[in-house]
């Protein structure tokens, strides 16, 4: 059986893989790029390593206090020497990518303080942890206020508003590197360094923290080459390469990392105690294959791109553009569109492939949010995922795939669907 026969085993049509070969061939400059910067990943990641001399001991399992853990140690000063900081907490502990966030927010932030977010708003799962929505131990329970300055209608940063804005009780500015559940552009590492230095321009003092999900080992450089005190991601994003079950990151200055660990653990305990309960192959290895398992879903993003937009639908980022993040935003105008879209991205799935997926209430959503993940890591963002909230513009945000060729089955299932209910024409 050759490849064509098997696409159609698993349900792509002739004609949909036809249209799919089609729009590969003007791709082949795009791809070659994406190689080039995971080459660079890759590099960057594995010199860290062989600095920090790992070795088989590393992988050994602690439990309990984890005292003297040897491997997360190893770890946590390899994630700070990729990202050029100087330092990192790196734990399962940090139980997805929100809880990272507020860990930062809430060790740096004291009642009287303000917190200004530079990207307009937050992600939506953030808006309980600030108080933008009412929750308890929210930011605003414990005296912190809160102020926004929106992006420019062309995605940018209003630069003179932030410096306009930045005063003197701003204790720490947000910027948020991905789109999360809007159609805006990603922001680029050079365009968050032009912030950031607007900020440092008024308050030097003041503390940066970027939001850095979805965009580790996407562009040759990372937001704290560029001046951020903190940036902080999930381990079932990008960088646990797909084998990491669980966990998070903080990396950024010395002061402001080990006030994370104190909020993670407890005052006088900090990184000290934290066993890693036997992940650190995991953790390691994924890792070490993060560039590539990367540059495979931006692959898929482009793939995607460039297939929905010459079918007529607004996507963003554009297939030639350059891109910051993993995640491909595309408007399909209508909740039927969302469902044939997610419908087909779950039939791709190597784990639950058989179920359909519906829209339901979400923790931290305001709206009823449709996902297909049929994933080996329950809620990983790196593996082939579809997901968004069923409200207009009908935005449905793919991203994932932990190789290319999987990634590129799900957008070929995708239109398939799509083409089944009628809703578009090839």
């Amino acid at each position: 059986m050759n490849t064509n026969e098997l696409y159609q085993a698993l349900g792509v049509s002739p004609a949909v893989l036809a249209y799919g070969e089609t729009v590969l061939a003007d791709l082949a400059g795009r791809f070659a790029a994406i190689d080039a910067n995971a080459e660079l990943g890759q590099a960057k990641v594995l010199a860290a390593m062989q600095k920090n001399r790992v070795n088989a001991a590393h992988f050994a399992a602690t439990t309990g206090y984890g005292y003297d853990d040897a491997g997360r140690d190893t770890l946590e000063r390899v994630y700070a020497d990729t990202f050029h900081t100087e330092a990192a907490l790196v734990r399962p502990q940090l139980v997805c990518g929100t809880h990272a966030l507020a860990v930062a927010l809430s060790a740096n932030l004291l009642p009287g303080d303000e917190l200004l977010a530079i990207s307009g708003k937050p992600y939506d799962t953030l808006e309980e942890v600030i108080g933008l929505r009412p929750s308890p131990c929210s930011l605003a329970e414990y005296g912190v206020s809160y102020r926004q300055i929106d992006l420019l209608p062309d995605g940018g940063f209003d630069l003179p508003a932030i410096r306009a804005g930045v005063s003197e009780k701003t204790k720490l500015v947000h910027i948020q590197r991905s789109k999360g559940y809007q159609t805006r552009p990603t922001l680029s590492v050079a365009r968050i360094g032009e912030a950031i230095a607007a900020v440092k321009s008024v308050k030097p003092d003041a503390a940066v923290m970027v939001d850095n999900c979805y965009g580790e080992f996407v562009e040759p450089t990372e937001p704290s080459d560029v001046g951020a005190d903190m940036c902080v991601g999930s381990l079932i994003k990008n960088p646990g390469g797909g084998l990491a079950p669980i966990g998070g990151y903080i990396v950024g200055t010395r002061a402001c990392v080990d006030r994370c660990a104190y909020r993670l653990s407890a005052p006088g305990l900090g990184q000290e105690v934290g066993a890693n309960l036997g992940l650190m192959p995991a953790l390691f290895q994924g890792f070490f294959l993060a560039p590539t398992v990367t540059a495979s879903a931006v692959r898929g993003a482009v793939f995607a791109a460039a297939v929905y937009e010459r079918l007529g639908f607004p996507v963003v980022p554009a297939s030639d553009e350059t891109r910051h993040d993993v995640i491909q935003a595309i408007e399909l105008g209508s909740e039927a569109a969302m469902r044939a879209f997610c419908k087909g991205i779950q039939q791709a799935a190597p784990v639950d492939s058989y179920v359909t997926p519906v829209p339901a209430p979400m923790p931290g959503y305001d709206a009823q949010v449709i996902m297909a993940a049929g994933a080996f890591v329950q809620g990983s963002s790196i593996e082939l995922s579809a997901d968004g909230p069923v409200r207009p513009p009908y935005a449905v945000y793919f991203q994932g795939g932990l190789t290319w060729p999987h990634a590129k089955l799900g957008v070929l299932l995708s239109l398939q669907k799509l083409l089944d209910a009628g809703l578009i024409q090839l």
